[in-house]
C-alpha cells in the first residue's frame, strides 16, 4: 500500500525552494510564483523562519531570504560522512587491540550522537546503536568534547552555565589528556574517550567502552593513552 505524502510538509519544502530561487522575495510575489494561496505560503514562511531556515530582509523586513543554516548542515553532513570513512579503520584496529567496543561520536547542537560503532565480539559487551544520543555531561564521549571547547562556548552548547562539578571534571580531562566514565552514563558500563580536532576545534570523539567488571580503574588508566593516541592520529591541524 503506497504511503501518503504529508501535504503540509510538501508545501513548506516548495516554499523554501521558492525562496531559494527568488530571494529576496515577499509573500505576495512568492505566492504568485508558486501559484499557491497567499495565507498558506505565509504560514509556511513562518514555519521556516521559526526553524531558522529563512529570515526577513529588506528595508521594511517584508521580504525573505535563506539563512546560512542549509550551508552549515550540508557542510556538517559532508564532514561527518568523511570523518566516519576516515575513522573506520582506526575503530576496527582499536577493537582488535582492546577486545572492547569502539565508538565514534559527534556533537550535534547541544547533543552528542553516536555515528559509528566497531562492536566487540565478546559475549558480554556494550553496544550503543548508531543515532543514540549520549549523555553529554556523564559520558566519556561528551566530556572529551566539552573539555576541548573554549570555556566561553560551554553555556551555549549546554544551554546553561556549567556546574562547579562539571568544570572540575573538565579540568581533569584537560590535565589527563582523555576522559573517563566509570559507570556514570549507564549502570554497569565504563569507558575512556578522547577528542578529535580539526583546526583546533572539536569535531568528534572516540570512546572505548565495555562492561565495568572488565573496565576496572587499572584498565581505564591503561586504555586512556591508547584512545588519546588514536584520536591524535585522526586529528588534523
Amino acid at each position: 500500500m503506497p504511503v501518503k505524502q504529508v501535504r503540509s510538509a510538501s508545501r513548506v519544502l516548495a516554499t523554501f525552494e521558492g525562496v531559494v530561487e527568488h530571494q529576496p522575495v515577499g509573500v505576495g510575489a512568492l505566492a504568485r510564483a508558486l501559484d499557491d494561496d497567499k495565507s498558506a505560503v505565509q504560514r509556511a514562511l513562518m514555519t521556516l523562519a521559526e526553524a531558522g531556515w529563512i529570515r526577513r530582509t529588506g528595508p521594511d523586513s517584508a521580504q525573505w531570504e535563506v539563512t546560512t543554516r542549509p550551508l552549515r548542515l550540508a557542510h556538517d553532513a559532508q564532514r561527518r560522512s568523511g570523518l566516519r570513512e576516515r575513522a573506520r579503520a582506526t575503530l576496527e584496529q582499536l577493537r582488535a587491540d582492546t577486545g572492547e567496543t569502539v565508538i565514534l561520536n559527534v556533537p550535534d547542537e547541544g547533543r552528542v550522537v553516536v555515528v559509528d560503532v566497531a562492536e566487540s565480539t565478546q559475549l558480554l559487551r556494550t553496544a550503543p546503536s548508531i543515532g543514540f544520543v549520549v549523555p553529554v555531561e556523564a559520558s566519556a564521549a561528551g566530556l572529551a568534547l566539552l573539555a576541548a571547547l573554549d570555556p566561553a562556548e560551554l553555556p551555549e552548547f549546554l544551554g546553561a552555565r556549567p556546574s562547579r562539578r562539571l568544570t572540575g571534571r573538565l579540568d581533569e580531562v584537560r590535565a589527563r589528556g582523555w576522559s573517563v566514565n566509570d559507570r556514570d552514563a549507564a549502570p554497569g558500563a565504563s569507558a575512556v574517550g578522547a577528542v578529535l580536532l580539526e583546526g583546533g576545534h572539536p569535531v568528534g570523539s572516540i570512546t572505548i567502552s565495555g562492561p565495568a567488571e572488565r573496565m576496572t580503574p587499572e584498565v581505564l588508566d591503561r586504555l586512556g593513552p591508547v584512545v588519546a593516541a588514536a584520536a591524535a592520529r585522526l586529528s588534523s591541524p
